[in-house]
């Protein structure tokens, strides 16, 4: 009663929080609205004026997005530690949303150089592309390597590398939309439009189900391959599984906002530690309500403390994560990541 207890209450503070802060992503910005005119605008009572579209075109796709995406990431950062059992591991550190950058990049760079505009689908099929090249080559090194640390390393190293790579083609890109990619490979919700919410709503909602429905396997994969064969589950299948759906909602984070760092990995430590447990069935849910609490927060944040001028994402997730991401290497027992 009393793990059902805290279970009951955590997740009431966190969709309270996802509440408080996406209405605050709505109301707040360099443009000042009242809660009266924004209800009236929701409502469709008042639609005639700028405040219309700066709240209906502007403000409430990027709160979805913000929403959808911090959640993802999350849940994406939750399977990979699940995959490598170790807390450190994320799409951001080990390269996978540099990998997925990459390729989003360069695909847009093809298509614009001859005209053609580019899908949210398209965009989403090279993400996933760059993320699981980048994924399969981080498990090629993690068989030759057994010290979590020097994987994470190397992660890091290929993330680097094709950040290198981005910013080359980016840099030396003739068409102006294209070098506006620099603004996106920083990290930004800004530009969503109703069609990216829609398709990134169906991606992300499908991935993230798929994910909770595995939670029983993967609880039993988490005590042990051994435990888990017993119980008869396909282990080879299962890690495929979770390979595939991290790369997916990564893929999804980085084609609509770019990377965003540390979110994959200190959300799910956070909310392991507030939920006192490592079960799949409670993280996931929470991860994911937990990873869009961070993003609406940290897009508040990059838009308004020092409007007009807007930060990345990334930035504002790194002074308020990284931290943690410290507190969780220097908890490690064994002075490894």
């Amino acid at each position: 009663m009393k793990n059902k207890r805290r279970y009951i209450i955590s997740f009431v503070i966190l969709c309270l929080a996802v509440l408080m802060f996406f209405c605050m992503e709505i109301c707040f910005g360099s443009v000042s609205i009242s809660g009266g005119d924004i209800r009236d605008i929701l409502l469709g009572k008042n639609n005639n004026d700028v405040n219309y579209n700066i709240v209906w075109e502007i403000r409430l796709p990027r709160a979805i997005a913000a929403t959808l995406l911090g959640g993802a990431l999350a849940v994406a950062g939750f399977l990979l530690q699940t995959f490598f059992a170790n807390p450190i591991a994320g799409p951001f550190v080990l390269g996978i949303s540099s990998g997925a950058k990459l390729f989003v990049a360069l695909t847009m760079i093809a298509f614009l150089n001859r005209g053609i505009a580019i899908s949210s689908f398209s965009m989403i099929f090279a993400a996933f592309i760059g993320a699981l090249l980048v994924t399969f080559f981080v498990l090629v090194m993690a068989r030759s390597v057994r010290r979590m640390s020097v994987l994470v390393v190397c992660g890091i190293m290929v993330g680097y590398v094709c950040s290198a790579i981005t910013d080359f083609a980016v840099t030396f890109a003739d068409d102006s939309n294209i070098v506006n990619l620099h603004n996106w490979s920083l990290g930004s919700f800004s530009g969503i439009s109703w069609s990216n919410v829609r398709v990134m709503a169906a991606v992300v909602f499908i991935a993230t189900l798929i994910s909770f429905l595995y939670s029983k396997p993967m609880l039993a994969y988490q005590l042990g391959e051994g435990y888990a064969k017993n119980l008869g589950v396909n282990v080879k299948a299962l890690r495929l599984i979770m390979i595939i759906l991290s790369s997916v909602l990564a893929a999804c984070v980085t084609a609509f906002a770019g990377p965003i760092s540390f979110v994959g990995i200190a959300v799910p430590h956070l909310v392991r530690s507030l939920l006192r447990t490592s079960k799949p069935i409670l993280v996931i849910p929470a991860a994911f309500l937990g990873g869009a609490v961070i993003c609406l927060f940290s897009d508040i944040i990059a838009r308004t403390i020092f409007a007009p001028v807007e930060l990345s994402i990334s930035s504002v997730t790194a002074v308020f994560l990284a931290p943690v991401v410290i507190y969780i290497m220097l908890r490690r027992k064994d002075g490894g990541v």
